[in-house]
């Protein structure tokens, strides 16, 4: 009886944790996103005084109503620097910007860095994180799933003679973090994914996969005699 009990408990604790699980993961994902983005968005309200945004009398956090206005701050900030884009004077402004913080020692090494790297996965080039494929890796006969991230190499192809692009290989469950590869073109094996599709592969640890595209067969052409018994 109480062996009965047990395992009726345990299938329905599974049960359960299936159903919750998923949901309590993404509302935990949404809460740690929204705290490590308020830690950066808060700054905007230094204008207001501390006593009115903190609890404590200012000594303590920030009321999370404020670091909601301060990302909404935010959003609206970025979506005005978007619009003056688009006029004469915001471009002159920007570029204003841009030549003023490229001149600061050290910072001009750390912002023309991100400058780059943003501008190469903004430019829409053709293979700019598009692109899912198979390579071996850590070792030759396994496989791990990447992304090609650029194939523009010319100074490393006048090295290795051969043609090579550069493959972002993500870890798993979390793939903000992973290894950029140099791999021979020839030994890149292109995915029929998505770069979503390819994430969402990753971060289920493989059990969740695209569907592979049904065999078609061909009906046999008009005229055609068939086999005699």
């Amino acid at each position: 009886m109480q062996k009965s009990l047990l395992a009726r408990w345990r299938s329905n604790f599974l049960t359960g944790l299936a159903v919750v699980l998923p949901a309590a993961a993404s509302i935990g994902i949404l809460v740690w996103i929204f705290g490590t983005v308020s830690n950066i968005t808060d700054l905007l309200l230094f204008f207001l005084p501390r006593k009115l945004t903190h609890e404590a009398n200012g000594d303590g956090a920030m009321y999370w109503y404020w670091s909601l206005f301060a990302l909404l701050l935010a959003v609206a900030l970025i979506t005005l620097a978007g619009l003056l884009t688009r006029y004469y004077l915001g471009k002159r402004l920007i570029a204003w910007m841009d030549n003023a913080l490229l001149r600061v020692p050290l910072l001009n090494k750390v912002y023309g860095t991100i400058k780059q790297v943003n501008d190469a996965f903004t430019s829409g080039g053709a293979n700019s994180f598009k692109t899912v494929v198979l390579v071996e890796f850590p070792h030759e006969g396994m496989h791990s799933v990447g992304f090609i991230t650029s194939e523009q190499n010319e100074a490393i192809e006048k090295k290795t003679g051969e043609k090579v692009v550069c493959v972002f290989i993500p870890t798993t469950p979390n793939p903000t973090s992973g290894f950029m590869v140099i791999v021979p073109e020839s030994k890149v094996t292109k995915l029929d994914m998505s770069v979503a599709e390819g994430i969402k592969y990753i971060i289920s640890l493989g059990s969740v996969s695209p569907d592979a595209a049904p065999a078609t067969t061909q009906p046999p052409a008009r005229g055609t005699p068939g086999r005699s018994g």
